[in-house]
């Protein structure tokens, strides 16, 4: 398993577990890459987007979810993902994206 805060360059400068939190916290710390997931306590990650993206574009949003349903994806690339990846085949794939913008 991958614990993003344990890649060299990656640094955390904030978790929420729900949208309340997210959409709070993410004007606040300003990080470059928001890793989102579909299914939150209170809504989904593509609410975050639809909140988020538009006010703040040079933020990348990653959703990363265990729905990778074609509707899901076309969803949220709609509401301003800027990648969209499987939980149980492409999490590499979020390491390589992050890694490029170093």
């Amino acid at each position: 398993m991958i614990i993003f805060g344990e890649i060299p360059g990656i640094e955390i400068v904030g978790q929420a577990s729900n949208v309340y939190d997210a959409v709070n916290l993410i004007p606040k710390v300003m990080p470059d890459f928001v890793i989102l997931d579909i299914k939150l306590p209170d809504g989904n990650g593509i609410d975050i987007l639809s909140r988020i993206k538009k006010e703040f574009p040079s933020i990348s949003f990653i959703v990363l979810t265990n729905y990778p349903y074609p509707q899901i994806q076309e969803a949220s690339i709609k509401a301003g993902a800027d990648y969209f990846f499987d939980k149980s085949s492409e999490i590499d794939k979020v390491v390589e994206v992050i890694s490029k913008r170093e």
